[in-house]
């Protein structure tokens, strides 16, 4: 089943950083940023993509180019993004892709976009690591906007603990190494994805 609104590409993007060291978002793969595969991925599948930035970000030359969404929130980590996207347009389900993801691909997207839930308020895949949902590659629905308010107003501000504690549609990775995360030098042995310091 898939959802009855449009669906519009997210690229969380606005992150510190601050265990890589430097712009994860910066990091190159076969001579491509992780933020410009990120967004072509999107954008073969959505009919908009943007990328979610923070303030302090949005003159980056990296992410010149590209259809941004600037942060409206403080200290809410991904949920600044994705919130104000849901302020940018309320009507439509946003699929939200975190930048800092190499192994993401067109299977991945594909499957959810196919799976996603027109009953629940959001879509996401179960990790392959504790089964729990992967909350930076899920597609959320217009309806998740208050569900997201509600916990962000009794202090929560991790995503994946919201998901859990929602009616929250979970699916199993169809491809179970594409949503490992890169957040360190150390991460990086062996992938073949460049850092500029």
């Amino acid at each position: 089943m898939t959802v009855p609104e449009s669906v519009w590409g997210l690229v969380l993007a606005g992150g510190k950083s601050r265990r890589m060291g430097s712009d994860k978002a910066s990091l190159t793969q076969n001579g491509e940023s992780q933020l410009s595969r990120a967004f072509n991925l999107l954008q073969s599948h959505t009919e908009r993509v943007f990328v979610s930035t923070s303030a302090d970000q949005h003159d980056d030359p990296l992410r010149q180019g590209f259809e941004k969404i600037v942060d409206a929130y403080d200290d809410l980590g991904p949920l600044a993004g994705i919130l104000s996207a849901m302020d940018m347009n309320p009507a439509v389900s946003w699929l939200v892709l975190a930048c800092d993801l190499p192994a993401a691909d067109d299977a991945t997207i594909t499957y959810l976009l196919e799976n996603a839930s027109a009953d629940s308020p959001a879509t996401a895949y179960r990790s392959v690591h504790d089964d729990l949902p992967e909350p930076l590659c899920a597609i959320y629905r217009p309806a998740a906007r208050e569900i997201i308010d509600s916990f962000v107003a009794d202090g929560f501000k991790c995503p994946r603990k919201i998901l859990i504690n929602s009616p929250t549609q979970l699916l199993t990775q169809p491809n179970p190494g594409a949503l490992h995360n890169i957040n360190s030098p150390e991460d990086l042995a062996g992938t073949g994805i460049e850092q500029t310091l």
